[in-house]
């Protein structure tokens, strides 16, 4: 989970229910539970209420909100399996601007905050650089690891803009000749990648060790390369691109493997170390 979600999922001290759609790849969060924590109330059932009162409000208003919310099934204050509203975390804080709370008022200057350094990154797209290095820095990536990281995304956004230029458009597309790409270098996809370094919404790119971090530059670089030599367009010829790219970047990976006799592709992260649960538990009976 991001910061942002780990935030959201234990609220103000409050556990919120939540659930993770595994093929979406995103968490989904009570908006009931978030509602009550902001308002404040004793009973859950004058924040249903409150909940009632203002999806009606935002469909007045033309706001999307309420469609882009969810009904899931989820464990209620009785134990009993019932039906509830959750949100992604776009989605939830767009209900959080719409409550008039002093609870929610850190998170609406927050919001703003971010608002305002999004302008500022499309006037000025070197800061969003800036602030990308600043960001790493302090999850205390070194300086060898960042420059790599950030040469890596330069080559990465030259082989989406060629993409983007021939007959690439939805984010489908790009997603299929992504995994394509990294399936045919590493021998996983993208998503088998991720659960062997144990992340969920994290970017994956933001957890690859420096050699993976080669590698799947290379593997898009030498697409990127047969692309233009072939002028491929439309997902058929980028997809024939994408396996002939990605095998350089194989071949590549295995022969240093077998000088080495180390796996390039990892489990490691930069995670948070998991505390120990039985040590936590152990503690706990001896006192």
């Amino acid at each position: 989970m991001s910061d942002l979600e780990k935030t959201i999922a234990i609220f103000e001290g409050y556990k919120i229910r939540r659930y993770y759609d595994e093929k979406a790849e995103t968490w989904y969060f009570s908006v009931i539970d978030i509602l009550h924590v902001l308002l404040q109330n004793k009973d859950y059932q004058i924040t249903r209420n409150y909940w009632k009162v203002l999806k009606n409000r935002l469909k007045k208003e033309g706001s999307q909100t309420v469609t882009n919310c969810n009904r899931l099934k989820m464990e209620a204050e009785d134990g009993k399996m019932r039906i509830t509203d959750v949100a992604d975390p776009q989605t939830l804080l767009r209900v959080i601007q719409s409550v008039p709370s002093p609870k929610a008022e850190p998170i609406k200057l927050w919001l703003a905050k971010v608002g305002y350094e999004r302008i500022q990154d499309m006037a000025d797209p070197a800061r969003s650089l800036d602030r990308a290095r600043e960001y790493w820095q302090q999850h205390g990536r070194s300086e060898k690891w960042i420059q790599q990281r950030m040469t890596g995304q330069e080559t990465r956004n030259k082989l989406t803009d060629y993409w983007k230029e021939h007959e690439i458009k939805d984010e489908e597309e790009y997603a299929i000749l992504t995994n394509i790409i990294h399936t045919e270098w590493t021998g996983v996809s993208v998503k088998r990648h991720k659960e062997i370094k144990s992340l969920k919404t994290q970017n994956l790119r933001d957890h690859m060790s420096e050699a993976e971090l080669i590698f799947t530059a290379l593997a898009e670089l030498s697409t990127r390369k047969i692309a233009e030599s072939s002028q491929a367009a439309g997902l058929h010829e980028n997809k024939k691109a994408g396996k002939k790219g990605g095998a350089i970047a194989k071949r590549a990976r295995r022969e240093l493997e077998g000088k080495t006799g180390k796996s390039v592709v990892s489990g490691e992260n930069f995670l948070p170390p998991k505390k120990n649960i039985k040590q936590i538990k152990k503690r706990k009976q001896n006192k």
